[in-house]
């Protein structure tokens, strides 16, 4: 495993992390998530991802007992949690200081934890001043219950007005983003983020790299009866991935195939180790409905260093989506 500087703080995760979102809660129970995360940690994983909308905060209990069952120190891993839809009530979702701080709160009860490494707000909340949200976010940081906090798909200029905030009044800003990042979402990360990395030290925690499964293929000839899209509770997901080009998709996965097969590795190792290729992304958040996925997600690491220039420009071109630059006038 490799670590990697979370942006330009000083903290270290690593390159591949565990979410909770497939594992935990719902159909798998803690024993699984046990297995999961042991898995991971033996392999050099540090970082777990959750959010007190995983599973209706099940997922952050089942994270919190296996943390006690592992016996592993404090100061070995990394949890991070994100904050936005805590419950039905009308102050139990969204980025009001009431929300953050009672949703702090109520997750840090759930996985037993005296703090959490890393807080979210989970999306952007158009009903709140985002100075609202910055000065509660900072207040985390400033009570302990988190020693840095940042934003999920949150836009560039969501981004720039927090920034601006923070430095304007003193406040912490952001270290991270946890935005969408694969081979057929790559805008936000490759481009409209691109100046922020320099001028701000913004990191990345990047979820979704098999692009909900699809990248695995192992939906190239349908949607297998064991598979998560298979269950009705995720009916929603297929149809928003069959309205979003499914079926053209499948005919790029196809062309990835024999790449895959060049460099010895699954379409799976590919697509994570793609991810994990990109000097931006801080760490590749993976998932598992099973241990046995730990294992082949965490070989992933020994394909990014196959992954030379010209390895890269045949994905390119089976690809054929990567964002365009920003143009250079000079030469016109």
């Amino acid at each position: 495993m490799q670590y990697r500087r979370l942006g330009k703080s000083g903290l270290k995760v690593s390159t591949l992390s565990l979410g909770a979102w497939v594992t935990f809660g719902d159909q798998f129970g803690e024993d699984v998530a046990y297995e999961c995360m042991k898995r991971s940690f033996d392999a050099g994983v540090n970082f777990f991802d959750n959010a007190e909308a995983y599973a209706q905060g099940e997922a952050e209990t089942i994270m919190g007992k296996v943390l006690k069952r592992t016996g592993w120190k404090r100061s070995e891993f990394v949890i991070s949690t994100k904050i936005f839809w805590g419950g039905t009530g009308v102050n139990e979702r969204g980025l009001s200081r009431k929300h953050i701080i009672e949703g702090t709160d109520a997750a840090l009860k759930r996985l037993q934890l005296g703090y959490v490494d890393l807080i979210f707000c989970h999306r952007p909340d158009i009903h709140t001043p985002i100075e609202e949200t910055v000065r509660a976010m900072s207040y985390l940081v400033d009570s302990g219950r988190a020693f840095y906090w940042g934003t999920s798909e949150w836009s560039a200029e969501q981004l720039r007005q927090a920034y601006g905030y923070a430095e304007a009044t003193g406040m912490v800003p952001p270290t991270m983003e946890q935005p969408q990042y694969n081979m057929f979402h790559r805008e936000r990360v490759e481009q409209e983020y691109a100046m922020l990395y320099c001028e701000k030290g913004l990191g990345t925690t990047i979820w979704s790299p098999l692009a909900s499964g699809l990248l695995t293929g192992k939906y190239n000839d349908g949607i297998p009866k064991d598979s998560r899209l298979a269950h009705e509770k995720y009916e929603w997901l297929r149809q928003r991935m069959e309205q979003d080009g499914w079926s053209e998709k499948i005919e790029i996965i196809k062309k990835l195939g024999p790449i895959a097969k060049e460099l010895n590795c699954s379409l799976t190792q590919l697509a994570i180790a793609w991810c994990a290729a990109n000097e931006n992304v801080s760490t590749v958040i993976t998932g598992a409905s099973h241990p046995e996925q730990i294992d082949e997600n965490m070989k992933s690491m020994e394909i990014v260093e196959k992954l030379t220039p010209e390895v890269m420009e045949k994905i390119e071109r089976a690809l054929d989506n990567k964002p365009a630059k920003p143009q250079d006038w000079r030469g016109v």
